[in-house]
């Protein structure tokens, strides 16, 4: 896809963050912008921000875990500008940092709830309608670079994103093969200054305990503070959706982590640890 203007883009997670910034940047390529965020406040006040700055936006309350919630996302998108023809399946939570065996099972539930099915939803949401319009399309599925390496003390973390990044890659073969002229990218960035360490102000009662800002290890509350800035990652995701790239490594400088891990796989290597977290 190479005009985005007078289109349409779906963003969830669209509050703050990484979200927030694809908006922005999506508004400012003249399409019409369709917010999805569990966080009404903020998502009201992202929303009536675009409309200042002149953007035709539609802002909905959207728990991306919900699969009604995602298909009522995708009913409205339709009814409201006729089409969608970027959608970006943003929306995640962080785990606490503790060993596997202590994470609890509320706190694997709500991580693959967000992270993982929210992803499914999305796909199965607008996928068929995008392939019905038999037009161009693309979808940007959020992981991280915890997709594509392992860090200890991450697990419902690292299990989610691993999973968007195989994801993403059957779809690419499966897209291909309709064939169709739609197209995919999974985003894997590295540390972004957002409020992903604070997940914990939107967990789910029937799901509570520790996480986020409760449970994120200093090391990491530091390394996402010195983050790349969110409007960075946008710019770098709209450059690949032009150039119909799949991966979107936002982060050179810990490419060597990613190859470090592939080069102990084809060698029988046992691994490295590829960050300091602590």
């Amino acid at each position: 896809m190479k005009e985005f203007r007078n289109r349409v883009a779906v963003v969830t997670g669209a509050a703050s963050g990484i979200g927030r910034a694809l908006a922005v940047r999506f508004a400012a390529e003249g399409m019409k912008v369709v917010l999805a965020d569990v966080e009404e406040p903020a998502l009201q006040a992202a929303a009536q921000e675009l409309r200042d700055a002149g953007a035709a936006v539609l802002a909905l309350r959207t728990d991306v875990s919900q699969e009604a919630d995602v298909e009522a996302l995708a009913v409205r998108t339709y009814e409201a500008f006729g089409g969608a023809h970027i959608v970006c399946n943003n929306a995640g939570v962080a785990s606490r940092t503790v060993p596997s065996w202590e994470q609890t099972s509320a706190d694997w539930q709500w991580v693959l709830s967000v992270n993982l099915w929210g992803v499914i939803h999305g796909i199965r949401a607008f996928v068929p309608r995008m392939l019905s319009s038999g037009g161009e399309g693309h979808i940007v599925n959020t992981a991280s670079l915890a997709g594509l390496t392992s860090s200890p003390g991450l697990a419902p973390y690292n299990a989610s994103k691993h999973a968007v990044v195989t994801i993403s890659e059957s779809l690419y073969f499966e897209l291909l093969a309709v064939p169709s002229s739609m197209r995919v990218s999974v985003l894997c960035p590295g540390w972004v200054n957002t409020r992903i360490v604070d997940s914990a102000r939107n967990r789910p009662a029937h799901l509570a305990g520790l996480s986020g800002a409760e449970g994120a290890g200093e090391g990491i509350r530091k390394l996402v503070a010195a983050g790349l800035a969110p409007a960075e990652v946008a710019e770098k995701t709209v450059a690949a959706i032009r150039d119909e790239r799949l991966y979107i490594l936002t982060h050179p400088e810990l490419n060597g982590a990613i190859q470090s891990r592939s080069e102990a796989i084809l060698a029988g290597r046992n691994p490295q640890l590829p960050f300091q977290l602590a």
